[in-house]
């Protein structure tokens, strides 16, 4: 029962305030304190059990076989319908209650503001949004501190997460399955001229893969957008708590994917760089998800539907791409678009992963013969292919042989024109990212959720 839930938080400290339109004798008896009001003036205002002997001392006593309030109602809609009006019942009423209080009682009740002081103390989540200007008014506009908020918050997450675990395994299905087919799609890649062609693909879809899978995020805060605009609405938290408590509690399971992603390829392709190259490459594909969470995130707070901001999610997904510098290189970007590429979410991820892989002076990937791959010269004999090499090296002065390195890891790094940031900066740039969505994020909740009652 309704009532009797709302009779327990009272119980419990809080203030609970029902207006109901003629209650049941049950109903009536879980009630404290009973107010009758006729056009804006109180003509009752006391406990439910002093009815009879109000109306029995103004002079229309109730019998027993009448509801109370039924009785009340009808009483004091004729008295409206009058001439006089219920002025006499609202005389009645003040000199009644000034007669009935106790005297040493009044020491003992609390103002509004006062109960609702007590009720904090308590621990209570109330609206007390202040409009006296006092400074020292003991009413707080929020009823915690913010980390008991985050803290509050970041359980209901929780437990709604824990609710629905197949939404978080869909979505490590979905890291797993991909990451399974670029294993076995790229699998121990080698050293050659197409081994570098191929690795450069792989790190662009991986990349890319990790910005998508964060689409799902979209509906999240969509779902639950009128529950935070009612619960912001009465003062129950600060934004800023919403924020950070969901910043913080996406961070273990984005850490799980990037985790999950990065033990299934890393390997499997045949990436350089041993255990540090793993972490490094881990670090990349976290931040990577978190960027990308954030991004989506900030979104979610602008569009209405959730259709809208998957459409939306998509296309500036694929122009980060376009710009990345996987299709076309910084240097040969037209000068007007390239202010794109800066913002690309997707070009600092690829191009860290990128340098992390191919950062090596001495290793070759292109060697003597081979500079002859992916071009028509291919296709003819190797002892041909030799004898080019011998002409080159008569014209040229430099002695190129089957063996000699003519393309290592840096030279690669300069044809894909990633020469101004290190791969570290490149990892930060990314991390900085998410946050600065995050910021958006809550710029974005504060502007288009005022904190007004309409």
């Amino acid at each position: 029962m309704v009532v009797k839930v709302l009779q327990r938080i009272a119980q419990s400290g809080s203030i609970v305030i029902m207006s109901i339109h003629q209650p049941s004798y049950r109903i009536l008896g879980l009630l404290d304190r009973l107010i009758f009001l006729s056009h804006g003036q109180a003509v009752y205002s006391g406990s439910p059990k002093n009815l009879p002997l109000f109306f029995s001392e103004f002079g229309h006593p109730i019998s027993d076989s009448d509801n109370r309030t039924e009785f009340a109602l009808d009483l004091i809609r004729e008295l409206e319908e009058s001439a006089e009006g219920t002025n006499s019942l609202v005389a009645f009423n003040r000199s009644w209650q000034s007669r009935k209080t106790p005297r040493n009682n009044t020491r003992n009740q609390l103002t509004l503001k006062e109960a609702i002081s007590a009720s904090i103390s308590r621990g209570k989540l109330v609206s007390g949004a202040a409009t006296d200007s006092n400074p020292t008014s003991s009413v707080r506009k929020f009823a915690n501190p913010i980390w008991m908020e985050m803290v509050v918050i970041a359980k209901r997450s929780i437990l709604n997460s824990v609710r629905m675990p197949e939404l978080f395994g869909i979505r490590l299905g979905a890291v797993l399955i991909t990451g399974i087919i670029l294993a076995t799609m790229f699998w121990h890649l080698d050293n050659s001229p197409r081994g570098v062609q191929e690795r450069l693909g792989f790190f662009a879809f991986a990349m890319s893969t990790t910005f998508y899978t964060c689409a799902e995020a979209i509906p999240v805060f969509l779902q639950e957008r009128h529950i935070f605009m009612r619960e912001t609405t009465s003062n129950t938290y600060r934004r800023s708590s919403y924020v950070l408590s969901h910043s913080i509690i996406s961070i273990p399971s984005l850490i799980f994917l990037s985790l999950a992603f990065a033990a299934t390829t890393f390997w499997a392709v045949g990436l350089a760089g041993g255990t540090s190259g793993f972490l490094f490459f881990f670090f990349v594909i976290s931040a990577s998800f978190w960027a990308g969470n954030s991004f989506v995130t900030f979104l979610s707070g602008l569009v209405p539907h959730p259709m809208l901001g998957f459409i939306i999610v998509v296309a500036v997904l694929a122009y980060f791409l376009l710009f990345s510098g996987f299709f076309i290189s910084r240097h040969r970007i037209p000068f007007y678009w390239l202010w794109f590429h800066y913002i690309s979410l997707v070009k600092y991820p690829y191009e860290g992963v990128l340098q992390n892989e191919f950062d090596d002076p001495i290793k070759c990937f292109v060697r003597g013969t081979q500079i002859f791959d992916n071009t028509p010269l291919g296709l003819v004999p190797e002892a041909l292919k030799v004898n080019l090499l011998k002409s080159f090296s008569s014209t040229l002065g430099v002695n190129i042989t089957r063996s000699t390195c003519v393309t290592t890891g840096s030279d690669i790094l300069k044809q894909q024109g990633i020469t101004d940031l290190s791969k570290w900066s490149c990892l930060w740039i990314t991390v900085a990212w998410g946050f600065f969505f995050r910021v958006l994020f809550y710029f974005t909740l504060l502007f288009r959720s005022k904190n007004k009652r309409r």
